[in-house]
């Protein structure tokens, strides 16, 4: 089985404001060790919320360890409402939130299993920093 971690973020700098997300996707060994980068990317989404930029982290990262051919994904995110609302312990009532909600789920029914933990922000910093890199590059220009 390909087993692979993946960490999302995803940020708006102003609520709405221009966003990005941001995706770290690791190798798993048998025993849930991290092993070797598989891939870091972040996609500038334009003016969005930080609520949806997290939602589409999610989204894109499991587009690529789909694309990679991973079929185990532990998903780790800083975003508690996210993953509180995608573990069923919180409704979603936002219907923007429940599109995305629904893609996560679609995208779901391509692996054996998906999991997702919360992190505090201090564990996540490689995907902040994609979304400040893709940020960054976009408002330069």
């Amino acid at each position: 089985m390909k087993r692979v971690r993946m960490y999302t973020d995803g940020g708006a700098r102003g609520n709405p404001g221009p966003a990005a997300t941001g995706v770290v996707l690791l190798e798993l060994d048998a025993d849930g060790n991290e092993g070797e980068l598989v891939c870091e990317f972040g996609v500038y989404l334009g003016e969005t919320t930080n609520n949806q930029a997290e939602y589409m982290a999610i989204v894109h990262g499991l587009q690529k360890a789909k694309e990679l051919g991973f079929n185990y994904v532990d998903a780790r995110l800083d975003s508690e409402l996210a993953v509180k609302q995608l573990t069923g312990v919180y409704k979603v009532k936002n219907a923007g939130l429940a599109k995305r909600v629904l893609d996560v789920y679609n995208l779901k029914q391509s692996f054996r299993e998906v999991r997702f933990t919360h992190i505090r922000r201090e564990k996540n910093t490689r995907a902040d920093a994609m979304v400040n890199v893709a940020i960054d590059r976009e408002l330069a220009g």
